[in-house]
């Protein structure tokens, strides 16, 4: 066997008991308790392994905390920087890790975060281990980033994930494999967007025209948003939410929207924004104002020659493993998306295979983690030797 995949193999009973740890405590976004022990395991194990840790912790605009930020770092003998980047959080509420436990059946793991993204962190722990024995070390410097908040957006982390991926030469994210096994090379774009609707209140019944309806106006502001899908390619548009008024003989003086923004082409996506604000500002209703508020923005990841060559350089060492390698591009945001904003060159999906992320029946393919460590092993050594952007 490829001395790669030996190594790998030879992390497997550790990467079990890892994921089985890990995925045991509930870590959801902005649970802090949570959060801070899976960062207190993944701090531990990183420290085993010779890495030098820090931790940052972030919190969103309003100063509400999030969280850390797990920093570890290991030098070479080389000169290129290497980002690895997971995160930690899931979208799971508390109680969901002894609702449903972690268990292995029929070759797949199961629970929550299983494979979004806490099987893709262990991942990226487990291919620097798997250099460090092999004694390969031609990278300048590896970087493992464990974020708390990737799900609702990074709003705590993406200054520092901006600031690391100017500085790194490539940044590989461990989100897992597509479940055909695909990389990721591009990500669409996403704005989650707040409408507030304010009218005036008036009694249904005896003098509505006192009033000013704002869920009226939020319901034909939801049917122009709607029209918007269609009108650039790939653009996609969906009011999710919608909540107006408290009582059927009131006229409703308040709404509230949440709208949900995707793009493939930075271009389209400011043209779908500036057209969604456009269309907030038009009164609907006479007496019903609505503003909006754009919630952690984050700009489509488009391909580029850079990302074709981290895609080349992974079927080089794919070929020479026997790992099938194949890339897409998903309609899902990541961190990826910010990291390739900075300006790094950025290759998604390296974590083992897995599917279902976000529900109940998350799974992680236990047979993909030896050939994906070692793919993402040897595909760090690459970028050393010949070089990622």
């Amino acid at each position: 066997m490829d001395p790669l995949l030996t190594a790998a193999g030879d992390r497997l009973t550790a990467y079990h008991e890892r994921l089985a740890e890990l995925v045991g405590i509930d870590s959801g976004s902005g649970q802090l308790d949570g959060l801070r022990a899976a960062a207190d395991l993944v701090q531990t194990w990183c420290l085993a392994a010779g890495l030098a840790v820090e931790r940052e912790p972030v919190a969103d605009p309003a100063g509400t905390p999030l969280g850390d930020v797990l920093i570890a770092r290991r030098r070479g003998r080389g000169t290129r920087r290497i980002l690895l980047a997971g995160h930690l959080d899931t979208v799971f509420p508390p109680g969901t890790a002894a609702a449903r436990p972690f268990r292995v059946q029929d070759g797949r793991a199961y629970g929550p975060g299983v494979c979004d993204d806490k099987g893709g962190v262990l991942a990226g722990l487990a291919a620097i281990e798997v250099l460090a024995r092999l004694e390969l070390a031609d990278y300048g410097e590896l970087i493992l980033v464990c974020t708390p908040d990737e799900e609702i957006g990074s709003p705590g982390s993406r200054a520092l994930l901006c600031r690391l991926g100017s500085e790194v030469d490539a940044a590989l994210c461990l989100e897992c494999a597509r479940d055909n096994g695909d990389l990721v090379s591009a990500r669409k774009g996403v704005a989650d967007l707040e409408v507030t609707l304010r009218g005036r209140a008036a009694h249904a019944g005896i003098e509505p025209e006192r009033g000013a309806n704002a869920l009226l106006a939020a319901a034909r502001l939801t049917v122009a948003l709607d029209a918007l899908n269609g009108r650039w390619p790939g653009v996609t548009v969906n009011v999710g939410h919608l909540h107006a008024g408290d009582r059927p003989n009131v006229v409703a003086d308040q709404a509230r929207m949440l709208v949900d923004l995707r793009a493939w082409r930075t271009s389209e996506y400011e043209a779908a924004l500036a057209e969604i604000r456009r269309l907030v500002a038009v009164p609907t209703v006479p007496g019903v104002r609505a503003d909006v508020v754009v919630h952690a923005p984050t700009p489509p990841w488009e391909p580029s020659p850079a990302e074709n060559r981290l895609v080349e350089l992974a079927a080089k060492v794919g070929a020479g493993l026997g790992v099938p390698v194949s890339h897409t591009a998903t309609g899902g945001c990541a961190d990826a998306n910010l990291l390739a904003e900075a300006g790094a060159a950025v290759l998604d999906g390296l974590g083992p295979v897995g599917g279902g992320d976000h529900g109940p029946a998350e799974w992680l393919d236990l047979d993909s983690v030896v050939p994906r460590i070692a793919l993402l092993a040897g595909l760090i050594g690459e970028v050393s030797r010949i070089g990622g952007g």
